[in-house]
């Protein structure tokens, strides 16, 4: 959320897709409950072989477009099982809106599995948030070897970039997590030089159902997350030359 209203805030027209059954992304926009028209009931669609309509589901809320999660996408793993093609069925949504916007960010669930499968096929490339303690690090490690086999599903995928997240320079441990995946050859380059301090004015714009630029855009927290959009569009451009 923070990440896309920086990038709005420089200009960039996004839209953001919240495909966790936890709902935080749609909860932290101050959307308490999706309608009928949310990311569930459009991959039921395209499930059942029709293309859903999925400008109908986009809610407008702080100059930024977002299609709503909702709890019912935690049936979504087993009724998709059957379903032949379910893998690309986000990248064929997805298609007919790509062009509309600069950037489609997908807040995908911290489980692998086919929800998370979706999210990657339809993506050109991850951003891989990261407490800087050592349990996300092993998780880090272990999604290295997930990602190297959905990238047969989907070869063009690449990963942008790690972002260390609720950093306190006042912790040892955090440089020593840092410390260690700068030493690891595959991790290390794709660390993000933007880190995400622990800020209260970041949790407090939560509980407002605002992003930190509405919420205090003179707070820590939002000077990291606008350093965090330019240094992103600054890997893309890199990465498109």
């Amino acid at each position: 959320m923070n990440l896309a209203a920086a990038l709005r805030d420089i200009g960039k027209k996004v839209l953001l897709l919240d495909l966790d059954p936890q709902n935080n992304l749609t909860q932290a926009l101050g959307i308490e409950s999706a309608s009928d028209e949310n990311i569930y009931q459009l991959l039921k669609t395209a499930a059942g072989g029709t293309r859903p309509d999925i400008t109908a589901a986009i809610v407008h809320k702080n100059g930024m477009d977002l299609i709503p999660g909702t709890l019912d996408l935690a049936h979504a793993e087993l009724e998709l099982v059957s379903v032949y093609g379910r893998e690309q069925l986000l990248q064929e949504m997805l298609a007919s809106v790509r062009d509309k916007y600069n950037y489609i960010l997908i807040d995908c669930p911290p489980a692998i599995g086919m929800l998370t499968v979706n999210a990657l096929v339809a993506s050109d490339y991850i951003i891989m948030p990261m407490q800087a303690e050592f349990l996300p690090l092993r998780g880090l490690q272990s999604f290295m070897r997930f990602y190297n086999r959905v990238k047969k599903l989907n070869p063009a995928l690449a990963i942008l970039g790690i972002l260390i997240t609720r950093y306190d320079t006042r912790v040892g441990m955090s440089q020593k997590v840092i410390d260690e995946i700068l030493e690891e050859k595959t991790l290390g380059p794709r660390l993000f030089d933007t880190k995400i301090r622990i800020n209260n004015a970041l949790a407090k714009a939560q509980e407002h159902g605002q992003d930190i630029f509405t919420f205090d855009p003179a707070s820590n927290g939002a000077m990291n997350y606008m350093a965090l959009a330019f240094e992103v569009q600054s890997r893309l451009e890199t990465a498109s030359v």
